[in-house]
């Protein structure tokens, strides 16, 4: 499966994030809210997620990150689908629908060096967008995704600006993710396996990077 760093949304007129202060356990707590993916329209990147494929992204996502608590993302798009936890800006308290619209809610971590950078940003009144990563495949002639896995929502500048994108899939590296959930990085396993196996073993090896 490719990564796919992109913002789900229209290609034209994107909805803006709306942000709030709410008091939670006697503490005022910033959150930012809007409409964070859409189903079935043609995003900036040409490509379409229909509902079915995005339903079952969100369904995971809830199920596994934020019943749990591990539904936090980052301040931009780091090179990976993996989370880097000194990073993070942000934890994911919700995705719901709303017709074909998925709408999250985050709330800033404040006391994340990321966090306050972004808080910071708000408060100045810089207009940040959402962005999502996640790993899936895709039928190019289509152009319709037909696989996505949800890893996160990350915190952008301009999910609009093209430039913002045109590395949003890694065309050279492949990513597995196994019954665990752990995430490997196909390429690089395989290349460093077979490095270390002598050539009259290179189909042990392929078994075995696979496996």
């Amino acid at each position: 499966m490719k990564l796919f760093s992109e913002d789900i949304l229209p290609e034209e007129n994107p909805p803006e994030l709306e942000t709030c202060v709410e008091e939670v356990g006697g503490k005022k707590q910033l959150f930012i809210e809007g409409i964070f993916m859409q189903a079935d329209i043609r995003n900036r990147n040409r490509r379409v997620y229909p509902r079915s494929v995005l339903s079952e992204a969100v369904e995971n996502f809830n199920t596994k990150f934020i019943s749990s608590g591990r539904s936090v993302g980052e301040l931009n798009h780091p090179d990976g689908p993996k989370i880097n936890l000194d990073k993070v800006s942000h934890r994911i308290d919700s995705l719901r629908w709303e017709g074909s619209n998925v709408i999250g809610k985050a709330a800033i971590l404040e006391d994340m060096p990321m966090g306050r950078i972004a808080k910071t940003l708000i408060e100045s009144g810089v207009q940040l967008g959402v962005s999502s990563r996640g790993l899936g495949d895709i039928d190019h002639a289509a152009g319709r995704m037909r696989k996505f896995i949800l890893n996160t929502v990350d915190i952008v500048h301009d999910p609009s600006a093209p430039e913002s994108f045109v590395n949003g899939v890694m065309e050279g590296v492949d990513y597995v993710v196994g019954e665990d959930d752990e995430i490997r990085q196909m390429q690089e396993d395989i290349k460093d396996l077979m490095h270390k196996t002598p050539k009259s073993q290179h189909k042990i090896a392929q078994a075995v990077a696979f496996r």
